[in-house]
């Protein structure tokens, strides 16, 4: 399976990811759980069906010490008794943010004030912003077909 379009060779995309790029720099530099960001980057990806960002934040959560237990239940969080209440708060927010097409009231007061008791008002933006940047780069991926299996952590620095 070959992409649709090289990411690393089309000037284009190439200036686009270097801006989403600097953004997801400023959420991991952010006071937000590292463990979280990964939970919300695997979520968002599972939701989405992008393989490459599904096969390369496994990889990274589990290169940062993530147990396979933990990875292998994100999908299925809410019957799983592994995650914190603050991680369920940030993955019900992530599937909400995901999913707003499919909710005609977006994402619900309820879902906010949860992730709020656990979050302050910086971690909540990184939050937001990390749900909004996975996003964005599971739709590139998943549009431009990029194959996944072949990713090591650190590949991209």
């Amino acid at each position: 399976m070959e992409a649709r379009l090289n990411l690393f060779e089309n000037q284009v995309v190439g200036k686009v990811v270097k801006h989403i790029n600097a953004a997801g720099k400023a959420i991991a530099d952010s006071t937000l759980p590292a463990a979280t960001q990964e939970l919300v980057k695997i979520r968002a990806s599972q939701i989405n069906g992008c393989a490459f960002c599904t096969d390369m934040h496994t990889k990274d959560a589990a290169h940062a010490g993530e147990t396979s237990v933990r990875i292998n239940l994100v999908a299925a969080w809410r019957e799983a008794t592994v995650f914190t209440d603050a991680e369920r708060a940030a993955l019900e927010l992530t599937e909400q943010g995901t999913r707003i097409a499919d909710a005609a009231g977006g994402v619900t007061d309820e879902a906010w004030a949860n992730a709020a008791k656990h979050y302050d008002e910086d971690q909540l933006a990184a939050l937001v912003s990390l749900i909004a940047v996975i996003n964005v780069y599971n739709r590139v991926n998943v549009m431009i077909q990029l194959p996944a299996g072949d990713y090591r952590p650190g590949q991209f620095g």
